[in-house]
Order: structure tokens, then sequence, then C-alpha cells
């Protein structure tokens, strides 16, 4: 894969994601218009709920078998067993999460969703359901079939988006229908499959050969590491995007809930450019495992530096955007006078630039198999950005936030560079 394939790869994703993004939107739009204020509070918790839960479960899998499977196709080696251990390690995660939610069937139904037994069964066939996605995303990515992964959660955004379409214009009614599309939309979205797997079987058959490195031989063991490795980096993740909201609403009493949304609301200046950084990360872990199989280490640093240098080009243009209209601008999305201080959204801001760069060092490290080595500096990033929040630093619980995510973003990137240089 050529560093201009890579590019039309990661184009053709961000086209896919970006009408993701858009279409989602409507989704919510639409369930906000047709459904009572608690209802719509309902559907917006099964979201919370249903994708922090596939983001840490199901992500490793598909790192996993987009590495896997590119490593494996440059060095020409056939057999299934990857695939095999990755369904296996996909399976023991869905059956882990149905135990622990039949476990936890109360404080679930009764204190996330007020009682809902309907929400409640619709969470767990989501989840489910979306193994199977996840699954077939890591496929599509080591294959290198952009345009069917962006088909793939293009049909999920839209098939999720007819459910609350039927609702507004009376086909159909209430919140259960709504919710119904979150768990249907991974199904549907798998009808892109067959066309993957046809393509593939069209394909002329590759040359086999053997391979004494440790890729040539994939065990369960050798998954599961990996696996394992991802899903404390995915934790780690979601600390970083939602620590700051949730302690600053557990800390700061009865205006917790007002600072907490106020937080949220300024991260959503790193949230959001994470949408669209999806598929970056989709498109460059494949590539750069490629380049790794084939010793090509020039073509590797340039596509690892040619990404940071986007990166800090976009980042830098937010933070001048922030910096001589952020107040306005944050104010005109969100209504009203937040009063969002100028100083603390170009520190999100830089803080943005930080942490995409970090997550493209992620995916070199994971490229030449150095999960571990990865998982550990996220975790001590993750450690030290938590410890700050809990310290009484400064007098503005929002500030202490932005300088938080700040200096986390800027401690994670030093250590997964200092890990990336040593490769």
């Amino acid at each position: 894969m050529t560093e201009s394939s890579y590019g039309r790869g990661a184009a053709v994703l961000s086209v896919g994601i970006g009408a993701t993004g858009v279409i989602t939107f409507a989704y919510f739009s639409l369930a906000s218009h047709s459904l009572s204020e608690s209802d719509y509070g309902g559907i917006t918790l099964l979201w919370s709920a249903v994708f922090i839960t596939v983001s840490v479960l199901y992500r490793p899998v598909e790192q996993l078998l987009s590495r896997t499977i590119a490593d494996r196709d440059a060095r020409g080696l056939e057999g299934t067993e990857h695939l095999r251990v990755a369904a296996t390690i996909q399976l023991a995660l869905g059956v882990l999460f149905v135990v622990a939610a039949l476990l936890l069937r109360g404080p679930i139904q009764d204190d996330l969703f007020g009682g809902s037994e309907r929400l409640y069964w619709i969470l767990i066939v989501a989840v489910l359901a979306y193994a199977a996605s996840y699954f077939a995303r890591g496929y599509l990515a080591g294959h290198r079939r952009f345009p069917l992964y962006g088909g793939l959660v293009l049909m999920e955004a839209t098939s999720r988006a007819l459910f609350a379409l039927a609702v507004a214009v009376g086909i159909a009614e209430g919140q259960g229908v709504v919710a119904l599309g979150i768990a249907a939309a991974p199904l549907v979205s798998l009808l892109v499959v067959p066309a993957a797997l046809a393509r593939r079987s069209r394909q002329a058959p590759v040359a086999s050969r053997q391979d004494e490195s440790p890729e040539g031989e994939f065990t369960l063991a050798h998954g599961s590491g990996f696996a394992v490795a991802v899903l404390l980096i995915m934790l780690c993740e979601q600390t970083f995007l939602n620590a700051g909201p949730l302690l600053v609403k557990a800390t700061e009493g009865d205006r917790g809930a007002a600072l907490a949304g106020f937080a949220f609301n300024v991260l959503l200046i790193a949230r959001a450019p994470l949408q669209l950084f999806q598929a970056v990360q989709t498109s460059i872990l494949p590539h750069l495992t490629r380049l790794s199989a084939g010793d090509e280490g020039d073509p590797f640093r340039r596509s690892v530096n040619l990404t940071l240098i986007a990166i800090a080009g976009f980042a830098g243009v937010v933070a001048l955007v922030m910096l001589v209209a952020g107040p306005f601008v944050m104010d005109l999305l969100f209504g009203g006078e937040g009063g969002y201080d100028r100083f603390g959204l170009v520190l999100v801001s830089l803080g943005m630039g930080l942490y995409l760069a970090a997550a493209t060092l992620n995916q070199a490290l994971l490229a030449r198999a150095r999960a571990r080595e990865s998982a550990l500096c996220w975790a001590a990033a993750a450690v030290a950005f938590v410890g700050f929040l809990l310290l009484p630093v400064l007098d503005d619980p929002v500030l202490e936030v932005e300088v938080g995510f700040l200096g986390a973003a800027l401690l994670l990137g030093s250590l997964l560079y200092s890990q990336y240089r040593r490769g």
C-alpha cells in the first residue's frame, strides 16, 4: 500500500465517517422532536452505555484483526487461525458482558434506565450485535477495503436514523422504536460483508511461505495478549475523555452538575476531531503494519511524520480560532452566556493536537507489535491525569480539567514518542 493509496483510503473513510456524523446528528434531532424529554433522555443514556461499552470491549479485536491480517498478507502467510483466535476472543468478551449485565440488571435497569425493561434488553442485544460489526470492521481494515468499511458505518448510521424518522413521520411511535434502531443498525450494516468475501474469493491466491517470526504462528495467547493491552488503552482513552466532567460532578456539590456540563462542552473541542480521526486510525494501522513487516523503515517513519505534521497544522488552526473567537463560538453552539474562558479553550485545543499525535504514535507502536509498552504509557498518563484532578491545585475546577488534559496529553505523547524512537 503506497502512501498515496493510504491517503486515498483515509480520505474515503473521512467522507464516510463525516457523513455518518451528520446522519447521527439527524437521528438525535428527530428523536428529540418526536419524544418527550424523559423518553429522549433514556435514548441518550442508552446510546452512551452502548458506545462506551463497545468501544472498550470490541475495538481491541478490531485492531487485532486489522494488524494481524495486514501483517500476514505482507508476509505471504495463509491460513485462518488468526480469524478463529479473534472470533474466540470476541465471543468471550461478549459472554463476559452478558454475564456482567445479568448480574447488574437491577442497577442498570432501575438506576440507569429508570426501570425500563425494554431499554435494558435493547442494551444487551445492541452490544452483542456490535461484536459482529467490529469483527467485520477489523477484517475490512486489514484487507484495506476502506470503501466497504466506510459503507458499513454509513449504512449503520442510516438504518438507525430510519427508525427515528419512522416515529417522526407517524409510521411508528414511542421510545421503543427509536431505541430499537440502536440494536438493529449494526446488524443491518453487516450486509456489506458478503461483498467483501465475494471479492476476496475472486482474487488470485498468493503463494504462501513459511515465516519463522512470532507472527507466523498466531495463537490464542498471542492474540489475547494484544487484545488485553489494547483494552487497557481503550479504558485509558475513556478516562481522558470522561474523567474530567465526572470528577467535577462528584466533587463540586450542588453546582457539580452544571460545572460538569460546562466541562463536557469544553472537551468537545477534543472529542469532535476524534470522530474524524477514526478514519486515520483505521487506515494507518494496516498501512504501517505492512511497512513494518517489509522492514521499510524510511516509508514507515515518513508516513508517521506526515500524519503528525497534518495534526499539528489542524490543531494550530483550531487553537487560533479559539484564541480569536472561542467564547463567541462556544456560546453560539451551546446557547446563552456560557462564560467560556478564551485561555482555557486554547489549552484544550493544544491538548487535542497532542492527544491526536499520541494516538498516531500509538498506532505506530501497535503496528510494530508493541502493544504492551504502549498500554503502560497510556496507563501512566491516565493515572497522572486523574491524580491531578483529585488534587486541589486550582480554584477553578473547569480550568483544572483544561490544564490537566493538556498536561496529560503532553505526558502521554512524550512517553509514546520515547517508545517509538526506541524502535
